[in-house]
């Protein structure tokens, strides 16, 4: 049987609530009374900084309130991270980041100095889209198959857009099934690792489409591949990882960027900016530039964002934690 001082808390939490109440939904229906400020863990013109301003163009002529992107670059999102982390939970000051800031600086950051699980809140993840593999012509290879063969009887670099990226990750997983390891070459974007690509100097890479569609077109690379359950619509004749038979979650899995607030922003102001993040993406503007990056998926709902992650989140957590790469 409860205590009497038990039935006493119950009591007072309850009025304590309905108190509450009133002012939490006040506050929620007068959000936004100013700016809203999306900090951006990225430099500007990479798609994270694009979904920044793109989404953030429609959330404020939607409730008639500047939105400004402020970039804030270093530690794959860390620094954003701690600024969002301290701002008021009144739904004015968000970030917009890659996954790695959440799932990856985990283990990436030494002393990291937020809680990716308990300093924010998830308002809408938005999928970034396919990583076609792209092979040199050189290789002779039109399949993974024919890819790994060759692999495996000659010296093969794979090009990577950085440590922990999903290139990375995927010559991991190779390398699990060959005695001749393929060796990543880790670039500062993937500007430089598609020209190296394009003249031989790696004989495979995996990056965006759009990055990568210079070298689709000349010829110089082919892609054999594509990550995830679905084909790409930009090249539906490429088989999936799993198509092939590569069944790995590594290859399986979607990289996405996030819209989050900081920890306590109200549930009414979270499920607003949740549903302008959603119809944003059913814009046109917003299809037009989906479809220029070959994105098949626009921003998710909330539940369909907290699945996501949680479901997927662990899985990448412990792909980075195979590199073995130690914190720094």
């Amino acid at each position: 049987m409860p205590s009497p001082f038990s039935r006493r808390q119950a009591i007072y939490a309850g009025a304590l609530s309905t108190v509450a109440a009133p002012f939490v939904n006040a506050w929620a229906q007068a959000w936004p009374s100013t700016t809203i400020k999306i900090i951006c863990g990225t430099a500007a013109g990479g798609l994270t900084d694009l979904f920044s301003r793109a989404y953030g163009d429609y959330i404020s002529r939607a409730v008639g309130q500047p939105v400004v992107v402020e970039n804030r670059v270093g530690a794959t999102g860390a620094i954003a991270a701690q600024t969002v982390k301290a701002a008021p939970p009144d739904g004015h000051t968000l970030i917009l980041s890659v996954a790695t800031t959440f799932l990856g600086n985990r283990l990436l950051v030494r002393d990291l100095q937020y809680d990716p699980d308990k300093d924010f809140t998830l308002i809408s993840l938005m999928p970034s889209g396919h990583l076609p593999l792209v092979v040199h012509r050189s290789t002779g290879a039109t399949d993974l198959k024919q890819f790994l063969d060759y692999a495996g009887r000659n010296e093969v670099s794979l090009g990577t857009y950085g440590l922990a990226t999903h290139p990375h990750i995927a010559a991991h997983e190779f390398n699990k099934a060959l005695q001749r390891p393929i060796v990543p070459v880790h670039y500062r974007g993937e500007a430089p690792m598609w020209r190296d690509l394009s003249a031989g100097v790696v004989q495979a890479a995996s990056g965006s489409y759009l990055a990568a569609v210079s070298t689709l077109d000349s010829r110089a690379g082919r892609a054999i591949a594509v990550p995830t359950a679905q084909r790409m619509r930009k090249l539906p004749d490429v088989p999936t990882y799993a198509e092939q038979g590569l069944a790995s979650p590594a290859f399986q899995v979607k990289g996405w960027v996030g819209l989050f607030g900081p920890a306590g922003l109200p549930e009414p102001i979270t499920q607003k900016l949740s549903e302008l993040m959603v119809a944003a993406g059913k814009s046109e503007a917003i299809q037009k530039m989906l479809d220029t990056f070959a994105i098949d998926e626009a921003a998710l709902t909330r539940a369909e964002s907290k699945k996501l992650y949680d479901e997927e989140g662990p899985i990448w957590i412990d792909l980075v934690r195979q590199l073995g790469i130690s914190p720094t």
